[in-house]
């Protein structure tokens, strides 16, 4: 069912609620598992990770001990390398630290040259308490304190990995959000900008209107398009250049508009609407339709004496919405050349769209059966705007 001017709800500025306070969650710590509320504190997840690490390496290492009859002392000295490792990788955590901030040449170099140093001590620290604890009288010289040199370099190896691992991955998640974050104020910058750029010849053609009536003495007119033009611009500034409103508010805007052109242009102007009951709810960014109806002003009404007629329709058409602005001027095609290579109207508009719904839109130009020209565009029925 078609709906015309009167049965619209007023434009109303659209409320923006605060948003819950959710920890961000970054798009990698959503694939992998790895999400914010755990490495939100980074000193706690160390500490968290540390322990669990070093726990596992002792109940490992026992119950090997245990499956092998060893004797009971064993359960000492694997105790006694879990506090040696845990207090090396304490120490390789404070050197890394600072070795993760240099160039990688470098963090390669010193951070393989700290593990190898590590492997070392923890060799000896082994081999001595396995000479103690396990088999005591036994006295190993030479090369054979570093007898488990290997198996405690790819332990340490692992450990580092693990360290710069998630640490890297903590950078990158940052770095990601940041750039996010940074895309998204650009996103709204250059929404912003052209909201703003909405053509100001409007705003002067009605201050100059209002002047002349008043020169003129018909007071009453100049007062009711002032009240008209005070409303269209309460409701421009109360709404953020990014607010997304309803298509019956942005219909009963665009009847404001146009009631302040028409006491302008008077009979000259005529414009008609046809917008469907389904399509009323559909978001769209606000004023995205005002340079067409003014695109359509400029063209097709003040070149004729007789002025001409605009059609503003919106009808569902599959999962999107339909919405043409159409005039019957006589320069249609000379109006899409003007406005295509000089004008700001059209190309604002397919700039807000572009910017609001990515693919999801269509947007196109040409004649009409009128004879005038007519912009369509279409945007997604349900969907909101990627934006806002």
């Amino acid at each position: 069912m078609a709906t015309d001017s009167a049965t619209l709800a007023p434009a109303e500025p659209r409320v923006r609620r605060p948003r819950a306070l959710t920890p961000r969650r970054g798009p990698i710590a959503r694939t992998v598992g790895l999400d914010a509320p755990f490495f939100a504190d980074k000193n706690r997840a160390f500490w968290m990770l540390q322990s669990a690490g070093w726990t596992g390496y002792f109940v490992l290492r026992t119950l090997s001990g245990i499956a092998n009859a060893v004797p009971a002392m064993f359960v000492v000295h694997t105790l006694l390398l879990t506090a040696t490792g845990y207090s090396l990788t304490l120490l390789l955590g404070s050197l890394y630290r600072r070795l993760i901030v240099m160039r990688a040449l470098y963090t390669v170099i010193l951070s393989l040259a700290a593990v190898v140093v590590a492997s070392a001590a923890f060799s000896i620290i082994e081999t001595w308490s396995h000479a103690t604890f396990v088999k005591p009288g036994a006295s190993p010289v030479g090369v054979q304190w570093f007898g488990a040199i290997l198996l405690n370099f790819a332990l340490l190896a692992a450990w580092s990995a693990l360290y710069y691992g998630i640490n890297y991955y903590l950078l990158l998640e940052e770095e990601i959000d940041q750039r996010a974050r940074l895309e998204s104020q650009a996103s709204i910058a250059q929404l912003a900008m052209l909201r703003y750029q909405l053509n100001p010849h409007f705003l002067f053609n009605t201050l100059n209107s209002i002047s002349t009536l008043v020169l003129l003495k018909q007071t009453e007119r100049a007062n009711a398009m002032l009240a008209r033009l005070s409303s269209f611009l309460r409701y421009t500034l109360a709404n953020e250049p990014t607010a997304q409103v309803t298509l019956a508010q942005e219909v009963e805007t665009l009847k404001l508009y146009l009631e302040i052109e028409k006491m302008r242009f008077e009979d000259r102007l005529r414009p008609h609407f046809r917008i469907e009951a389904q399509t009323i709810g559909a978001r769209l960014p606000s004023l995205l339709l005002q340079p067409l109806i003014e695109n359509a002003i400029k063209y097709a009404v003040t070149p004729s004496e007789t002025g001409a007629d605009i059609w503003i329709t919106a009808i569902p058409h599959g999962d999107y919405v339909r919405i043409e602005v159409a005039d019957n001027g006589a320069g249609g095609q000379d109006a899409l050349v003007a406005t295509q290579s000089t004008g700001v109207g059209l190309a604002n508009t397919r700039d807000r769209l572009a910017q609001a719904y990515g693919e999801r839109h269509r947007f196109a130009t040409g004649k009409n059966e009128h004879g005038g020209f007519s912009v369509t565009v279409e945007i997604p029925l349900d969907a909101r705007p990627l934006t806002g």
